[in-house]
């Protein structure tokens, strides 16, 4: 799996690598033919009194690209919803690779 962090407005410290690196694993953990995972970091400098973390992935696996953003006052919480997302999306796509069918010859049995 190739994994690319990039920061815009902001500098991708160790720290931050680590918790991203971390946190994807759970989606390695899932579905193992993950191919290529970018992961963009930002901060959004808007008039607002909040600052605005944004967090964005695109992965590629075997079949298909997965995109998922999340945005929060933490980059941290940002990114926990954005591997939530990833997470769902993932699984799904197993699931989808994994059904061939079956249930329509089950249905064929019972006519």
């Amino acid at each position: 799996m190739n994994l690319t962090i990039s920061g815009h407005h902001l500098e991708v410290t160790p720290a931050l690598r680590g918790y991203v690196t971390q946190k994807l694993d759970r989606i390695n953990r899932h579905f193992d033919q993950v191919v290529d995972v970018r992961v963009i970091l930002s901060v959004e400098k808007q008039k607002e009194k909040e600052r605005r973390q944004r967090a964005e992935c695109n992965i590629h696996v075997k079949g298909n690209d997965l995109f998922a953003e999340s945005a929060s006052e933490d980059l941290y919480a940002a990114v926990d919803e954005l591997v939530d997302k990833l997470d769902r999306q993932v699984v799904r796509h197993k699931d989808r690779l994994q059904d061939h069918g079956h249930a329509s010859a089950k249905r064929a049995l019972l006519s």
